[in-house]
């Protein structure tokens, strides 16, 4: 299985939007979010729901798929 469990820097770049935006959305440090970007650490679910939250996406679209 790949490290690779967040899609939540490619849905950044989707949204046009960076680390810093989102830390400061959530209030967390944004070494903490670019951690999550690459894959470094994996946001809590709860964490998860509010990033789908504040980038307007289904919580689903923030993870890949594990079917091939």
């Amino acid at each position: 299985m790949s490290k690779d469990i967040n899609r939540l820097k490619v849905v950044l770049a989707e949204k046009k939007r960076t680390n810093k935006w989102l830390a400061e959305q959530l209030g967390k440090d944004p070494g903490t979010v670019s951690k999550w970007c690459t894959n470094t650490m994996q946001p809590n679910l709860e964490t998860l729901v509010e990033i789908a939250k504040v980038l307007e996406v289904d919580t689903k679209d923030l993870l890949w798929s594990i079917k091939k």
